[in-house]
Order: structure tokens, then sequence, then C-alpha cells
């Protein structure tokens, strides 16, 4: 077997998620890395050896004989670097969002179709073990047809993680019902087996506009940390804050479903919680840990009861980061490299899950008014 020659652009942060991928004894290997900080190059000279290929110019590092380039920058970027990956004929892992744009994401399909290249999108929550156990659950009746599908998304490490960088402008992220819901929306359409079709949102900027900012010319810091509490005591946010803080969408889905996903930044703990009913049931997680509890219910009763008619828990598998997500996808991306299987993930559902939330956004910027979503392009 021929040994896989791999690229990573944005080889920090959420690049080091190809670790997974250095395989030298399985045939699949790291051999350049780019990234704008020299501390992330040192790290990855650690990592895959000091023969690894570094450079802080993309552009370099596509020239370099690779098979394939893990695109892991931030999302502002993915549309310019999973492109220049594309037109070289490289097959492409890009993180999730796929762009932050729907016409940035029909010109990547357009391009790994112009280039028959192997195109992949890091949606990783249909990898976590709780979300593949709900799928399975749906996939096997446990709930009847699907008709309604919710989700809830408490963020505490919101004022840290979207509030102190990049991700606070609209011009970098578009908003955060696109960056951070294209999971969300991902697995509410895998679950449905639907795509949205129309949306309407409402959301505002309640919390982070209202503290103090930090220079310009000072570097954010974005780590959680759990002693930056309550969000009204705290400073240090992006000197720029344009996007929303919470947020509510209803949806109308294919097949008659009807969704609906609440997002908040501000919340004092993490969870996401998604209800899928059913015309027999209805299913719904707490947390997305590998452990986290699935409750049924499909018994009829005139009263709430917290803990379902049965207990589901996924397969705490292997381990790994994002809920035991991470070796799962990239080794999936390695297989869909060499085989061209079928893959979990697919980029057109990716576009599907940044269409919905693109025109979200656009709805809650304009008073709530209900916008249909683009089809995928012939």
């Amino acid at each position: 077997m021929r040994e896989l020659r791999i690229g990573v652009i944005g080889s920090g942060g959420r690049g080091g998620l190809a670790r997974h991928a250095h395989q030298p004894d399985g045939g699949a290997r790291v051999v350049a890395c780019c990234d704008v900080r020299p501390e992330a190059l040192a790290k990855n000279r650690e990592w895959y050896g000091p023969e690894v290929f570094t450079t802080d110019d993309y552009r370099k590092l596509v020239t370099q004989g690779l098979d394939a380039v893990f695109v892991c920058s931030p999302d502002f970027l993915h549309e310019e670097h999973a492109l220049a990956a594309l037109e070289r004929g490289l097959a492409v892992y890009l993180e999730k969002p796929m762009t932050i744009t729907i016409e940035g994401c029909d010109r990547v399909l357009k391009k790994a179709r112009e280039k028959r290249a192997r195109l992949f999108v890091g949606q990783n929550m249909r990898y976590m073990n709780v979300i593949r156990k709900m799928k399975q659950l749906v996939r096997d009746g446990a709930i009847g047809e699907v008709k309604s599908v919710w989700c809830r998304h408490f963020i505490s490490y919101g004022g840290d993680a979207y509030f102190r960088d990049w991700h606070s402008e609209r011009r970098c992220s578009t908003g955060l019902l696109l960056q951070k819901a294209a999971h969300d929306l991902d697995v509410m359409h895998w679950l449905a087996d639907a795509y949205t079709t129309r949306v309407a949102a409402f959301g505002n900027l309640a919390v982070y506009d209202k503290l103090p900012r930090r220079a310009p010319d000072d570097k954010g810091d974005p780590a959680f940390n759990v002693s930056h509490w309550p969000p009204l005591l705290q400073s240090g946010f992006s000197p720029t804050i344009d996007v929303e803080d919470q947020s509510v969408v209803i949806m109308t889905m294919e097949k008659g479903i009807l969704g609906a996903y609440l997002q908040c930044h501000f919340a004092p703990d993490a969870c996401r919680n998604y209800t899928v009913i059913g015309t027999a049931g209805r299913i719904e997680n707490f947390g997305d840990m590998p452990d986290s509890p699935i409750f049924l219910w499909n018994k009829r009763t005139d009263s709430y009861r917290m803990v379902g008619d049965a207990v589901f828990r996924g397969d705490n598998g292997a381990g790994g980061g994002h809920g035991g997500a991470d070796p799962v996808i990239v080794q999936e991306f390695l297989d869909f490299v060499r085989d061209g299987i079928k893959t979990t993930a697919t980029p057109e559902a990716a576009r599907m899950s940044v269409a919905a939330g693109y025109q979200a956004t656009m709805s809650l910027r304009n008073g709530g008014q209900p916008l249909d979503i683009p089809p995928l392009p012939a």
C-alpha cells in the first residue's frame, strides 16, 4: 500500500486533528504543515519529526507532492484554502463550516466536481457516539415517522471562545448561527433525514456588547476559564463585536417536518440537547459525551417523566476528542482518499447546514423575515 502524503493548513489549534492521520506504520504520514504562528510550526516538528516541511504560506504547502490536505484554518479562510488544494486535484478534509457563505460553498463544490477531487467536510458530530446511537434508534423505527426535531444549545464557553477573538466579527464568521450552529443544523438534518427548506429567526446581542474590550493590538485569549463568571463582571473582550449572543430559529423541513433551534452564549453550563418526536414516541439526549444518556418515551401518560421508558447510551468506543468522533472521522477520511468509500458526512449536507444557518442569520437581521433555503445547484 502506497503511503499517503498529507499536508495541514492551519496546523495549530484545530489542526491537531491531523495527528490522527499521522500513521507511519499504517500507510499515512503528515509531511507538510502551514501556520502563521512560529510556535505552532515548532509544535508540528515535535509531533511529526524535524523533517516535516513547514511554512507560513499555504501556496507553498500545496506544491509539496501531497495526496491530501487538511484545511483547519479560521472559517473565513476555508474557501480560499480549499480552492487552492482542489485546484491541484488534492483530496481535501475541510473543517466545518464549509465556508461562511452559501455562494462560497457552491464554489467549493463546483471546483471539486471540475477537478474530480475528493472533498470531505468535517461535520464531526455525525461521528459522535451518542449522535450515532440516536440515528440508529430513529432508523430502526423506535419513534415511528419523524415529525419534529428540536435542539437547545447552551454554550458556557461562549464568552471565551466566541467573543474574545475573530469569531465575534461578522466579516470573519457571518454569525454564530452559521459558525456554531452548522454542527447542530447538520445533526438535525441527519436525524430527520430531511433538509431545511425555509427559516425565520430572531436574535440579539444581549450581553457581550456591554462589557470592556481589549485594545486592538492586544492578543485575545479564547481559552475557557471557569473563573470567567458571571459574564457581566468580565473584561478583555474583542474590540469588534457585531454577532448575536442568543438566537431562536424556526424551520420548515422536507417531508413536512418542523424544526426549532435555540442558542445561548452566556449560559452557566454547556449542553447540546436534541429532541426528535415521531408518530410512535420521542427520543432526547442529555449531553454529547460518549456515554451521555438517551431517553426514549414510547408509552402514553398524562404527566411528565424525566426518565424515559428506555435508556440508551452511545458506545464508548476508543475515546478521542469531540465525544469520540475525532479518530473515527479522520480514519473515514483516509479510507475515502484511498478507496472512495461512501462517507457518513457529505459535502452536500455540509452545504445545506451552512445554507440554513446563513439564511437564519439574514432572517434575524431583517426582523424575522421568513427566507427560503436555496437548493443544491444542479
